[in-house]
């Protein structure tokens, strides 16, 4: 398998945190994490997960990589709306998460609220790092507890870290990803 050498540290770090592996949300994905009974975040779920999504209550997807990564699955948006779920795709690139990316997860999120959401990407890395923002952002969580969840995936470094600090900082938020 031909991995590009971009992709590789993100591969390795998302291997290093959680084995891939079923969740009890019914989801088989790499770094589920369950934020609620109506919010969960993971990395890219196999086919068959997505399939029965609405088997487990899941009533909207929000997928947060450009679907042409290398283990996207190619028709998400069929087989999740094929099950009468919503399904929200926005592309965040990896190495340049920007505040539009957040604003746009934020309208998504309000959207779906009140709805059992899946919030996912590759590895759970975005998904975590985004869903953290609005938890502290827009519902006003506490940072510290919501963060926790982010620290069961990865820790954020560089383009993400400088984002997720921006954001805490406009938003007034005394806290800081170290």
């Amino acid at each position: 398998m031909n991995i590009p050498i971009i992709l590789l540290p993100i591969l390795l770090s998302s291997l290093s945190f959680a084995a891939f592996g079923q969740s009890d949300q019914g989801i088989q994905a790499p770094n589920v994490v369950a934020i609620s009974e109506k919010l969960v975040t993971s990395g890219q779920p196999t086919p068959e997960s997505l399939a029965n999504l609405s088997k487990h209550g899941f009533q909207a997807v929000i997928y947060l990589a450009p679907p042409s990564v290398p283990d996207a699955v190619a028709n998400e948006p069929e087989i999740v709306r094929s099950q009468g779920l919503e399904f929200v795709n926005i592309p965040i690139q990896w190495s340049k998460p920007t505040e539009a990316d957040f604003q746009s997860f934020v309208v998504a999120m309000k959207r779906f609220q009140g709805q059992k959401t899946l919030v996912h990407c590759q590895a759970n890395m975005r998904a975590s790092a985004m869903t953290f923002l609005y938890r502290v952002i827009a519902v006003r969580e506490n940072p510290t507890r919501a963060y926790e969840a982010v620290l069961k995936v990865w820790t954020p470094k560089n383009q993400w870290k400088n984002l997720m600090n921006t954001q805490l900082q406009k938003a007034k938020i005394p806290f800081e990803v170290k």
